[in-house]
């Protein structure tokens, strides 16, 4: 992980590792202090704290959580003293997250092989230890902080990404900390929501014109990380559109769908997910119906050995060679 200067007294501590897991966080160096995110687990929380440590002037007062997943909140308890701040449902779904049941995956105590791959992913973390610590103050669709020296506008955005997706905005600065509403150069993955409130949120951002934004995961970006996160999610709906009218399941979609330049993002089998979230739209099943992880997990190794195959390779490499093509014309 690295520290990045965004502007003046305001930071992100931004993870290099690509996949799952390696998600970003923000530091706000002015007044009383605030933190966006803590990490994983508890290893890469005291990172992140040692990192902000060699600026912050005194330990932060505000850790403001932008969603429930664990990459986002199970570091918190080493943020005990601060004011912990997220969504009403933020707290509420936290409260029902296992770490220990985490653990055992990633230490491949769990003999299911639809998470073979995903034990891997989760290698290199330590999930022991963690007591869920969930925020303290809730709000429900704006607050407004000013006990950092500058205005710090916290927006519900969900159920988008999740159902406690929230952002921060300092429109003073011009930087806005997007939690999971954008992934940068690497394929998201919707659990709760919709395709639409998702397309709204990353309206939303659009609309406030910030001159940095700094993604739940990836590289640091502009609006032009947005849009292409808005143009990766209008894609895959439209494409899944056409393999449900074709009676194609997930995984014989996502076999057909082309990539292209987002055949180049970390984790591309994540589309398995992601086409199984607007089949469930077009079914119109409620989100309680939409989970059934373990199937889709196997269903991401089917269509990674799929890619591994002649055909699929060969699908990828056309799919890939048509972007640059387009790109060179368009240049």
């Amino acid at each position: 992980m690295k520290l990045v200067p965004v502007t003046e007294d305001v930071y992100a501590c931004l993870q290099e590792g690509e996949g799952t897991g390696y998600s970003n966080s923000g530091f706000v160096n002015l007044g009383s202090g605030l933190v966006v995110d803590s990490f994983f687990d508890l290893p890469h929380t005291r990172d992140l704290i040692a990192l902000y440590a060699g600026v912050w002037r005194r330990s932060p007062a505000t850790l403001v959580n932008t969603h429930h997943n664990g990459d986002h909140c199970w570091g918190n308890q080493l943020f005990r003293d601060c004011q912990i701040i997220g969504h009403r449902s933020c707290r509420d779904l936290m409260a029902a997250d296992r770490p220990e049941e985490l653990q055992a995956v990633a230490r491949g105590k769990v003999q299911d092989p639809r998470l073979a791959d995903l034990a891997q992913r989760l290698s290199d973390f330590d999930f022991s230890g963690i007591e869920l610590t969930p925020p303290t103050r809730v709000f429900d669709d704006k607050l407004t902080l000013h006990d950092c020296d500058t205005p710090i506008e916290l927006r519900y955005v969900g159920p988008a990404h999740t159902a406690s997706d929230v952002i921060v905005f300092l429109p003073e600065k011009g930087v806005l900390f997007a939690g999971d509403i954008v992934f940068r150069q690497c394929t998201p993955m919707g659990w709760d929501g919709s395709y639409a409130q998702w397309l709204a949120a990353l309206d939303a951002i659009v609309d406030l014109a910030p001159q940095v934004v700094v993604p739940g995961h990836g590289p640091i970006c502009g609006i032009d990380g947005v849009e292409e996160m808005r143009s990766y999610l209008q894609y895959v709906r439209r494409e899944a559109w056409q393999q449900f009218e074709a009676g194609r399941t997930a995984l014989e979609a996502a076999k057909h769908i082309d990539l292209g330049p987002y055949a180049n993002w970390s984790e591309p089998d994540r589309l398995v997910f992601n086409i199984e979230r607007a089949y469930a739209e077009f079914r119109n099943q409620p989100v309680s119906d939409r989970n059934d992880l373990l199937r889709w997990f196997g269903d991401m190794q089917a269509l990674r050995r799929f890619w591994g195959t002649a055909e699929g390779r060969a699908r990828l490499a056309l799919g890939m060679a048509a972007t640059a093509s387009s790109s060179t014309a368009a240049t």
